[in-house]
């Protein structure tokens, strides 16, 4: 029973430092605040691909999402949808990417009509360089990057509250927008 459990504890203990390992640096790690956004093109549902250097001079929304089509992934890119325009009218472009495949992506951004573009990361190329593969590089944490005109991350969300997405995400690039205060608070 002792020997058994020493086994099971070993393999237990194994699996976790295998998986830290396998899971690659943070997000903060990999691409912390002001640090210039890593490049990436990849295929989009616009059938066309995207390339971050071609949004250059405009705010980037970049939200990572585990699955297309499941509960909590479905609430956030709805929530996006749902405040798309008031996002679109800071001057922001929303791009959401998963390792889904782009016919599984097509028919999320139909199913859901979600006016923005939903990228393919099937190589979890961008996904690593961004520091968010999950678990044994399953899939891709809920993580999202705003990155700024030059191209550089301003904010990091790391706890995305799914149904109000839009909220937060509005709220972060008006408070990234707003001119600097004075020492006064002024």
């Amino acid at each position: 029973m002792a020997i058994r459990h020493c086994v099971t504890t070993g393999l237990i203990l194994c699996m976790m430092v295998m998986s830290v390992l396998l899971m690659g640096r943070s997000a903060e790690a990999a691409t912390p605040q002001r640090d210039k956004a890593p490049a990436f093109t990849a295929p989009s549902t616009s059938g066309k691909a995207v390339s971050l250097a071609a949004l250059k001079g405009r705010w980037v929304v970049l939200y990572f999402f585990p699955k297309a089509d499941t509960p909590s992934c479905t609430k956030e890119s709805c929530s996006l949808r749902d405040g798309y325009e008031q996002i679109s009218r800071e001057g922001a472009v929303i791009l959401g990417v998963s390792f889904d495949s782009l016919d599984s992506q097509k028919a999320f951004k139909y199913k859901y009509r979600l006016p923005f573009e939903l990228v393919s990361d099937a190589d979890k190329s961008i996904a690593r360089a961004y520091g968010v593969l999950g678990w044994l590089g399953l899939y891709a944490t809920r993580k999202t990057f705003l990155i700024d005109p030059d191209g550089r991350i301003a904010r990091v969300l790391d706890n995305v509250e799914v149904s109000r997405h839009d909220s937060q995400v509005l709220k972060e690039l008006r408070d990234l927008k707003a001119p600097p205060r004075d020492v006064k608070g002024r």
